[in-house]
């Protein structure tokens, strides 16, 4: 069967994976399930209905969503008349949200629910192009989806055929959708990408997810970032099952229920769920506690190399499997075969430990603008090296230029930014290599390890080189630490600002009976500044003399996307922090007043 454009996964998962559980989500408070012929059917239906709307190919249609089943029959449906998918984060800024809405001439909006409809309802009456409003939830004053599917189906005969013909008319060059990158600083930009560029990556890509048919996974990243979006066309390409976790917080829940073989994540959450585990076996005493952390300090030391050839290691890691590591197993559903890592670089003492615990890891790496994935790694000694993203993918090639930054052909590569082709130029070069802004390596020839984004790689006084992000993961595996950012540009020596781990700083003020009214005063109390020096003083020792953190600063708030100091994706929002924080940086190097960070003045 030939698959070119994204609609084409649903004619192959109707011939060749037909199954009662294709798509599963909450809906008004109850699990339902879709068949793969409910999924051809909403799909032809809703394509239907836009038809008999007037909307044609080349049209733009917005999505503002949670992860949910109706999401891929307005996806599918769209794709299949040509009309160009552009999603939204539902936890961005005003600004935001008014700048994608009209940069993408968007005709239509759907919504997932009310709030999200209250909060963006002023910035949809001011966009000049905007003509209609749908909702998933059913609200007051509002057309819910199903006008457009019951529409469809009165006007199925009308335009049966002419469906046909529409989809015979899309090529796979053709624009499938606009995604708008968060970014780290400014407005995002609309990433442009065709149906060749993500569904030869969703293809190549599910060649390193070691699963069948018969298996499923969770869902709960979104989808309206290209990440959990491709990997979504990857699971239909294979005939996965797919179900949608109702919210973050709902995911340990979800894992039981299901039962489910694999889900795509970023460190974030492994570090979290590491870190629950970690608080459990902190609450043990005895012989329990004494073997719980022997097996966490041999999941530490695990290496591919080391189970294959060392006897000693291996009878040692069956023990800790029998009388440890099952109850991990069993804390995430008892049957994970996969979890893939993405978005930012993740902790290798995770990758080892998850490892040893039976819980596979693949850790990969991409961008918006490359469809995304550029490279995975698999799910055996082979193909997988951690510490490494892993061997490239089929189909896409990779050089190292001369200053390390990591250069991309393929045809995953974007065909630009939307009304923007000086950006364009930018990225892309006039040979057609795809400049990622990524600093990195290929070990061994295969395994491609990435060390910085250039952007991000600053120098200090003294001309030396900091690459910020190898420090924050570094820091990022003590338990005190929740979110540390490293700076230090034109200065005399590295800083940092730490977001401490709020519940191990609690936990610890209760054992030593520190009083405090609030966090405010709780980062600065000696007591626990005592206890985060020591700590600095001893990850120091790992790092070179330049690298090493001379001072730091703790943060009384904790930061999230939601509160703007992060991603949607949960990278640092740099220039965000510089400013939140100037007065802090200030005060660490010792600035005049009025004096501007020799950093911000760039």
């Amino acid at each position: 069967m030939n698959i070119s454009r994204t609609f084409d996964l649903l004619e192959r998962l109707h011939s060749e994976f037909p199954k009662k559980d294709a798509l599963v989500g909450k809906i008004n408070g109850e699990w339902q399930y879709f068949s793969t012929e409910d999924y051809v059917n909403y799909a032809n239906t809703l394509s239907y209905g836009l038809i008999a709307l007037g909307y044609k190919k080349g049209d733009k249609i917005a999505t503002v969503s949670n992860n949910r089943p109706e999401w891929n029959f307005m996806d599918m449906a769209m794709s299949q008349i040509g009309v160009v998918h552009v999603p939204i984060y539902p936890t961005i800024s005003f600004e935001e949200y008014e700048h994608i809405l009209s940069h993408s001439d968007a005709r239509a909006v759907i919504i997932s629910d009310k709030a999200l409809y209250i909060k963006i309802k002023p910035i949809i009456e001011r966009t000049a192009s905007m003509e209609d409003v749908y909702s998933f939830d059913q609200l007051d004053g509002i057309n819910n989806w199903r006008t457009i599917y019951e529409l469809g189906k009165e006007k199925e005969d009308v335009y049966k055929e002419e469906l046909v013909k529409i989809k015979a008319s899309i090529s796979s060059g053709d624009l499938l959708s606009i995604i708008y990158t968060s970014g780290t600083t400014g407005l995002s930009k609309g990433v442009m990408l065709s149906h060749n560029n993500i569904l030869t990556n969703a293809i190549a890509a599910s060649g390193r997810i070691d699963l069948t048919h018969e298996d499923k996974m969770l869902s709960f990243l979104p989808l309206c970032h290209v990440y959990e979006r491709v990997v979504n066309y990857a699971y239909q390409y294979l005939g996965l099952s797919i179900y949608y976790a109702e919210n973050l917080g709902t995911i340990a829940d979800d894992l039981k229920r299901f039962k489910v073989n694999g889900f795509v994540t970023v460190p974030r959450v492994l570090e979290m769920i590491y870190d629950k585990i970690m608080t459990k076996g902190k609450d043990l005493d005895g012989i329990k506690r004494k073997l719980f952390f022997w097996a966490v300090d041999l999941g530490l030391k695990f290496d591919f190399k080391k189970v294959r050839t060392n006897a000693w290691y291996r009878f040692q890691l069956s023990i800790a499997n029998k009388l440890i590591f099952s109850k991990w197993r069993e804390a995430v559903g008892g049957n994970v075969k996969t979890i893939i890592s993405g978005g930012t670089a993740l902790q290798p003492r995770l990758a080892r430990v998850f490892w040893a615990a039976g819980i596979p890891v693949q850790e990969g790496y991409g961008l918006t603008e490359t469809s995304p994935v550029i490279a995975v790694n698999g799910n055996n000694e082979s193909n997988n090296r951690i510490g490494t993203v892993g061997p490239i993918l089929d189909g896409v090639t990779v050089k190292i230029a001369e200053d390390g930054e990591i250069l991309v052909k393929g045809p995953n590569c974007m065909l630009g930014y939307y009304k923007s082709p000086e950006q364009t130029a930018e990225v892309i070069d006039k040979d057609g290599w795809l400049h990622t802004g990524d600093v990195g390596q290929l070990i061994d020839g295969e395994f491609l390890k990435i060390t910085d984004r250039k952007k991000e790689i600053f120098k200090n006084s003294a001309g030396k080189y900091i690459a910020p992000q190898a420090i924050e993961n570094k820091f990022k595996e003590s338990e005190l630490v929740d979110q540390i950012m490293v700076v230090g540009e034109d200065e005399k020596f590295a800083s940092a600002l730490i977001s401490p781990n709020f519940n191990y700083l609690h936990f610890f003020a209760t054992k030593h009976k520190i009083h405090y009214r609030d966090n405010i005063e709780l980062v600065k109390n000696p007591e626990i500044l005592k206890r985060f020096q020591e700590e600095v003083n001893e990850l120091n020792k790992s790092l070179g003399q330049v690298e090493q953190i001379k001072r730091f600063r703790l943060v009384c708030e904790p930061w999230t996307n939601s509160t703007g100091e992060l991603s949607p994706t949960l990278k640092l929002k740099r220039r965000v922090l510089y400013d939140k924080y100037e007065h802090i940086l200030r005060e660490i190097y010792q600035y005049n007043e009025g004096e501007e960070l020799r950093a911000k003045r760039k």
